[in-house]
């Protein structure tokens, strides 16, 4: 069982390794001195690791608009099959507030093309057809997004509608904004739609169709190398909220922006800076000790703990003084205590998130104290 002996620690660390190997990332562009960002909340995150490079006020609750399609789309992808045929309710037919793709009563359409509306164009009334498609009803399905939040880590996310209406219980974070759509464009669907600039809507029946462009004018400009998605919301309470992402070599990004001034000039610099700044590093070098424990019946009182191996993360310049570093100890070993035991873990952190966990070993081997121990902890190596 873990002692929770645990240390707050500003780390102000010598990067030795980062300076020796990589001098020429020393130069920050002055346009990233200072990053700046025009939102209420924002946070830029690693798409594949989920490492937070920046974050504004990511942890305060913001009605997320039509980012909350994202969710609907998850639930209709894993609980449904996109060639499905829906026959549109009145409920779904009656909503007209927003975008819509013009859905009436009686209408049949496959899951794919109502895919298509909602994370395309965003269309509101596909949502609530999806909804009452796979949950059954729509409150039902509303209870299986929150459910699903909950299992995402999403802790701080509400949901109580399919497509981002205004409700005083319905809110998320750009936190949980970031986590979910990491999870989502794992979908392959998903993640080919919000990427996609124009597609074609088809219905069943009656035999129709209409061409719909995406509402993320970044897809549709140069503005942002490697663009590939995510999703626009806005209503008069959540604001211009965009989630973007872009893609370099083997890196992916996920930049969000909640009432933001200008979405997509705040979200490029987002993923600008990301790709700019962020670098692998070395935060803390094997052999350095970083705390001790106290030893029961060894020759020494205490065996000095280490991490077994370079801990090596990849970070934004101006990341570095902030990181913050957790220790927890395992409670108080007796010797003989062996080089590179396990004896804790460290975890270091960036203004609250998670950067890496690690575990502490012993810097050296601890003998026991008498005659006899030190004589069968010989023979027993």
């Amino acid at each position: 069982m873990l002692t929770k002996k645990v240390l707050k620690i500003c780390l102000v660390l010598v990067y030795f390794v980062f300076f020796c190997n990589c001098t020429a990332v020393h130069a920050v562009s002055a346009k990233f001195d200072q990053l700046d960002i025009n939102a209420r909340a924002a946070i830029l995150m690693d798409a594949e690791t989920g490492q937070i490079y920046y974050a504004k006020d990511a942890d305060k609750s913001r009605s997320p608009a039509s980012l909350t399609k994202l969710m609907t789309a998850i639930l209709a992808v894993e609980n449904g099959k996109l060639d499905d045929v829906v026959t549109v309710t009145e409920r779904a037919a009656s909503v007209y507030v927003g975008s819509t793709i013009g859905l009436q009563k009686g209408d049949r359409i496959t899951l794919e093309n109502l895919l298509k509306a909602a994370l395309v164009t965003s269309a509101n009334d596909s949502t609530v057809a999806i909804a009452e498609h796979i949950g059954g009803s729509h409150d039902s399905f509303v209870y299986q997004m929150n459910r699903k939040a909950i299992l995402l880590g999403a802790k701080n996310t509400r949901f109580a509608n399919t497509n981002g209406y205004y409700d005083p219980q319905h809110y998320t974070t750009a936190y949980d904004l970031g986590l979910i759509t990491c999870y989502a464009l794992q979908k392959p669907y998903i993640n080919e739609l919000v990427s996609t600039r124009k597609t074609v809507v088809r219905w069943v029946e009656p035999e129709k169709k209409r061409e719909v462009g995406n509402t993320n004018q970044l897809l549709h400009g140069n503005d942002v190398e490697g663009i590939d998605g995510v999703k626009t919301g806005t209503t008069a309470r959540a604001g211009k909220c965009l989630i973007a992402s872009a893609t370099r070599g083997d890196k992916r990004l996920i930049a969000v922006v909640l009432h933001a001034g200008d979405r997509y000039r705040e979200a490029a610099k987002l993923l600008e800076y990301g790709f700019s700044e962020v670098h692998p590093v070395t935060i803390y070098p094997v052999g350095r000790e970083m705390a001790e424990i106290r030893v029961k019946g060894g020759v020494h009182e205490t065996v000095p703990l280490t991490v077994a191996e370079p801990v090596r993360v990849e970070m934004a310049r101006d990341q570095q003084l902030k990181i913050k570093l957790n220790i927890s100890m395992y409670s108080e070993p007796a010797a003989p205590v062996r080089e590179g035991q396990v004896l804790g873990h460290a975890v270091f952190t960036i203004d609250g998130y998670r950067l890496k966990k690690v575990p502490l070993v012993a810097a050296r081997e601890e003998p026991p104290v008498s005659l006899f121990g030190r004589m069968i902890y010989r023979f027993s190596k």
